[in-house]
């Protein structure tokens, strides 16, 4: 399929965004039974140029999801399985002497590519997770003291199970602030679950995933975003929420600035996908909860009451007064 063109009469032709991400859910969605919601969020996080961190149990389609999502877009895409035994360089690439040229040449690893899917990221040590921090924020690798730049687009979908602890690593706050959303899938409902097997039992292979767009117009739509009219009571709103997480006696760390410039970023994709060429508080509070809440540590007397970052939220969300349509969007 080639890739959507601008639809007439759209403002900015913000209206390919839209095009994209219905071409891009019906794609996946056959991967994912019932699961339209989080496709769209996935889809979300990847137009708005952001990483993807899929956390949930095993078996809900989690590296199903980023395969789809990484073969939808075309481009390049690599799979890293994390494993204990991982080093930096293997992902990152090394240096090796080169006899003919008598010099050091660099040899690339599997992060170099348009989207790179790294299974069970909390599984390798502490040390070879960093060694995506720099790349995932700044989209290079530096070794020896010289920079590499990866593919653009580049993105980053990473998954874990947040149940089997057994040799795992915990990410640290300072990874996990480089995902843009982390989200889950959750178990299909009964019908969904019933279409899956029987589907496979028929194909005995699950459905096949062709691109439908390619990495250079993907690019095109990431930088079409900055288009997106956010108002500034929309900031505003976006602000309040933060503050109100810095001032919460259940968090014992709130919402960073950088973490509400992804917020408004998610926003500003959340409402190109819809079709429209600025955002209102319904965009800001559909992506809230994959962008902030993984954002969010939580002070031990709420650990102690079970409490979870997501319902903290949730109620935070409740509380702050929302702004007016017609003055959002003026």
């Amino acid at each position: 399929m080639q890739p959507p063109t601008p639809a007439s009469g759209s403002p900015n032709g913000l209206g390919e965004v839209s095009e994209l991400a219905q071409a891009v859910t019906a794609n996946v969605e056959p991967v994912l039974r019932g699961k339209c919601m989080v496709i769209r969020l996935a889809l979300t996080c990847l137009i708005a140029g952001g990483h993807l961190l899929i956390e949930d149990v095993p078996g809900t389609g989690k590296t199903s999801l980023a395969k789809a999502l990484a073969a939808s877009f075309g481009g390049t895409a690599n799979r890293i399985q994390f494993t204990p035994d991982l080093l930096p360089t293997d992902i990152t690439g090394v240096s090796v002497w080169d006899r003919r040229g008598e010099e050091f040449t660099f040899r690339r690893g599997p992060v170099f590519a348009n989207v790179v899917v790294a299974d069970e990221i909390n599984r390798a040590s502490p040390k070879t997770q960093s060694a995506l921090l720099e790349v995932m924020e700044e989209a290079q690798v530096t070794v020896d003291g010289e920079a590499h730049r990866v593919p653009s687009p580049f993105l980053v979908v990473a998954t874990q199970n947040p149940i089997d602890l057994e040799g795992t690593y915990r990410l640290p706050e300072a990874q996990l602030d480089r995902f843009l959303m982390r989200i889950e899938i959750g178990h299909p409902a009964l019908e969904a679950e019933q279409e899956i097997l029987t589907g496979r039992a028929a194909r005995s292979a699950a459905p096949k995933v062709s691109p439908v767009t390619t990495a250079e117009h993907l690019a095109h739509v990431q930088q079409s975003l900055a288009r997106v009219h956010v108002s500034a009571e929309v900031a505003r709103y976006v602000a309040l929420i933060a503050q109100a997480t810095r001032e919460h006696r259940d968090l014992r760390l709130g919402v960073s600035t950088r973490g509400c410039l992804a917020l408004v970023r998610a926003a500003q994709a959340h409402a190109a996908c819809a079709g429209r060429h600025f955002a209102v508080p319904d965009d800001v509070k559909a992506t809230a909860p994959a962008v902030l809440t993984h954002r969010l540590v939580l002070a031990p007397q709420a650990e102690a009451s079970e409490s979870t970052a997501a319902r903290v939220l949730a109620g935070i969300l409740d509380r702050v007064p929302v702004p007016a349509l017609s003055t959002a969007r003026a």
